[in-house]
This record gives C-alpha cells, sequence and structure tokens, in this order.
C-alpha cells in the first residue's frame, strides 16, 4: 500500500537527485590548470648568484639594458582544480584558467612531467645557441655556451637565450647594445634555424614583464591577440617570427631607423 505524496514533498524528492549531480559537479576535479605570472630573469645578468649565459672561446662585451625571460606558475599536474576554482580564476585578469593537456603532458606522472620539462629545456638551450651562433656566421666548435636558469623548465625561453648570446658577442652589430639600454621582455620558442614558436599563457606573461620593469615585449606574432587581451598600460608589443626579424625590429627600436612592426 502506498500513500500519496503532497506536492512539496514530491519536489523535495524530484530536487533530490538534481542537487546529487550539481554537488558532484561542484567539487569534482576538472582538467584544466590555474595559471599566474611568474618569475622573470635577465639573461644578460645572473640568475639566483648564477650568470645565465657563459661563453668561452669568443671576446665578450659589456651590456646595458635587460633581456628577461617570462614565465607563468601553474597548479601542479596532481592538483585538484574543482569548478569554484575555475570561476574565481575566469573573471580575474591575474589569473587563467587554462587546459591541464595545454601545459603537461596528457597522462604522464608527476616524475614523467618533470623529466619532460627539463628535456625540452635542454633541446631549446641547443637550437638557442646554434641559432645564435648560425646568425652571427660562428662556428659552434670553437665556441662554448653555457646556458643556465635554474628552477625553470620548459622552452619558451629559446628565444631570449638567443637574442642574449647575440647581444654578449656582438650587440647590435655596430658597437651599440641589442636592448638600447632598455629592459625587454618576451617569450618564444626557438628552432636551430631561428624560427620562433608560439608558446601559451602570453597576457600573463605580459604582467609578469611590466610588473618587472619593461616597456617593450617581444610575442610571437600568431599571439598578439592574446598578448593584447590584458596588456598592461606602457607596454610595447613587438611581434616576431624569427631570430633575424626580431634583431631588425630590436636594432630599428633603438637606432630609430626602419620600421618597427606592431601587434
Amino acid at each position: 500500500m502506498f500513500s500519496r505524496l503532497t506536492r512539496p514533498q514530491a519536489i523535495a524528492v524530484c530536487a533530490l537527485p538534481v542537487v546529487a549531480l550539481l554537488a558532484t559537479a561542484v567539487f569534482a576535479p576538472l582538467p584544466f590548470s590555474v595559471a599566474q605570472p611568474g618569475e622573470t630573469a635577465n639573461v644578460l645578468g645572473e640568475h639566483k648568484g648564477t650568470p645565465v649565459i657563459t661563453i668561452s672561446g669568443a671576446p665578450t662585451r659589456d651590456t646595458r639594458g635587460q633581456l628577461r625571460m617570462t614565465t607563468i606558475v601553474a597548479t601542479s599536474p596532481d592538483k585538484r582544480v574543482s569548478l569554484p576554482d575555475v570561476l574565481d580564476s575566469w573573471f580575474r585578469t591575474d589569473e587563467a584558467v587554462m587546459p591541464r593537456d595545454a601545459l603537461y603532458p596528457s597522462g604522464d606522472s608527476v616524475k614523467e612531467i618533470e623529466r619532460h620539462n627539463e628535456k625540452q629545456m635542454k633541446e631549446s638551450q641547443d637550437a638557442a645557441t646554434q641559432a645564435a651562433l648560425g646568425y652571427l656566421g660562428l662556428d659552434d666548435k670553437d665556441i662554448k655556451v653555457s646556458l643556465k636558469l635554474a628552477d625553470v623548465v620548459g622552452p619558451s625561453a629559446g628565444l631570449l637565450f638567443s637574442l642574449g648570446i647575440i647581444d654578449k658577442l656582438d650587440g647590435d652589430g655596430t658597437g651599440g647594445d641589442l636592448t638600447g639600454g632598455r629592459v625587454i621582455a618576451g617569450t618564444g620558442t626557438i628552432a636551430a634555424d631561428g624560427t620562433v614558436g608560439a608558446v601559451g599563457g602570453v597576457a600573463l606573461k605580459t604582467q609578469a614583464a611590466k610588473r618587472d620593469g619593461a616597456t617593450v615585449f617581444l610575442v610571437p606574432k600568431a599571439e598578439c591577440a592574446d598578448a593584447r587581451a590584458e596588456l598592461p598600460e606602457g607596454l610595447r608589443l613587438i611581434p616576431v617570427t624569427t631570430l633575424k626579424s626580431t634583431v631588425s625590429s630590436l636594432v630599428a627600436l633603438e637606432t630609430g631607423k626602419g620600421s618597427v612592426p606592431s601587434c
């Protein structure tokens, strides 16, 4: 024998599964990471007490200005990110929600991801050295370049490494500094042939650059729109596609001769 439920009781009973589903959705882990602006490092100077670029086998020059590589800090791949975390970050300009697979190899353990990122950093450093010496027409058999950047992994510092090597060896090619004495920041991968690649997280990296005194930011051309999205006031964007065109843009910026592209 069954008793008839009142209307309020029926609504309450029907609502229970919905509430349970909502609670599950709110607290279930999502395939995202939350990222923030990270540290920057001047590749022309020291980082944590160690020179970033050390060159032997060729004379180097004293440099003015700074070339600051930029980073983002993201939640670790094993951290649970829930819907409230995503919603909170979605409406903040100093945080970004990014697909976890865009930051970390899918399915790998934390240790495997660390090894992967360290491998990427080593490959990026090798490519940066080859690209810079190739641009200058120098033989890498005669010149040894050591690149050290503690606690930073991944390939996104490649472009800045190459520019730092060029500035230390040749400057702007006429005795001046590639930076023109400015604080210049940027990001971008580099291939051995000098091709610059996109990296992601540029809207956060521009904030880190401005925070640390940069007035110019070098951004892979394909990411101009992302860089403009939250661009800090007073930070000039220069789109880049190759190492050669990047050097040309910096020389034009320094000398006032020639055009400097913009996003």
